[in-house]
């Protein structure tokens, strides 16, 4: 069986890659996203792929700097995620092969029509997110094209438009490319701004690239799968924020760089060439 229906393919083709969408999906009573699978995983992964923080009654803005600590590892945190009033992260699950195989099942069933539109799959990852009843993770942007799927529990996410530039403008791009973090500050004016999706178990939402988004957990634990890919696109863009940075310490005011469909090759070029000179990297 897929795990994607027909017509939550159908969907996907017609809104990929710049409009979030609902999808409906197979995997809620998959074995490899239970609770007790997500504490087995966790024990056997790299320690610096793990991530774990305090996440309720968290405002939305909150510095990751300041997230308060729980005071358990990451393996106990799952364990005991019903009152930890926390956020587990399990980066790059793929480092397993049952999860890589897993990711690939699943990014397979849609790559003819990925490829189709942004040409071929780069640099896919896995991540699972476990959380607390009303943990927050805060308002952030992936720099990939992300479905998330929820296996366990329902959380609301809500999503801004992608690089809308009163949230997350060219200089955040920059810094971020350059080393910065992918969090962002929050202001209540943005709040109707926001288009908020609720899911539930057999459901999942396609993020596009550079979409800021929070989520908020509703009133059980919940358990999600993140299936992440680049495109050309979205690399050469990093290389053209990259390239931005270097040229606006420089004293030049670059131009952004170029929205989809367009192209950032010379750009990212010009980033590859200045990464060969020692002293401009």
């Amino acid at each position: 069986m897929d795990v994607l229906p027909s017509p939550s393919k159908q969907l996907f083709q017609n809104i990929y890659p710049e409009t979030a969408g609902h999808l409906l999906h197979q995997l809620g009573d998959h074995p490899l996203l239970t609770l007790d699978a997500m504490v087995s995983l966790a024990s056997r992964m790299k320690a610096h792929t793990l991530e774990h923080n305090g996440a309720v009654d968290v405002p939305l803005g909150t510095p990751t700097t300041k997230l308060p600590h729980n005071g358990l590892t990451t393996v106990q945190t799952i364990e005991q995620i019903e009152t930890a009033r926390s956020w587990v992260l399990l980066r790059e699950i793929e480092q397993d092969p049952a999860y890589a195989a897993l990711m690939r099942d699943v990014l397979g069933e849609i790559e003819p029509l990925i490829a189709a539109v942004t040409g071929p799959m780069h640099k896919l990852r896995a991540y699972i997110f476990i959380s607390s009843p009303q943990a927050v993770t805060q308002l952030h942007f992936d720099p990939e094209y992300n479905i998330l799927f929820q296996a366990h529990g329902t959380k609301t996410m809500t999503l801004f438009p992608p690089a809308d530039p009163e949230i997350i403008g060219q200089h955040f791009f920059e810094r971020y490319y350059s080393g910065g973090q992918r969090y962002l500050p929050w202001q209540d004016a943005w709040a109707a701004r926001g288009n908020p999706i609720r899911i539930a178990p057999g459901e999942a939402i396609y993020v596009p690239l550079f979409a800021p988004h929070w989520v908020k957990v509703h009133d059980a634990v919940s358990i999600s799968l993140s299936l992440t890919w680049c495109s050309e696109y979205s690399i050469e863009t990093a290389d053209a924020h990259k390239f931005n940075h270097k040229l606006r310490g420089l004293g030049l005011k670059p131009g952004a760089p170029a929205p989809f469909p367009g192209r950032n090759r010379m750009k990212s070029l010009g980033h590859r060439a200045l990464e060969k000179v020692p002293f401009l990297r």
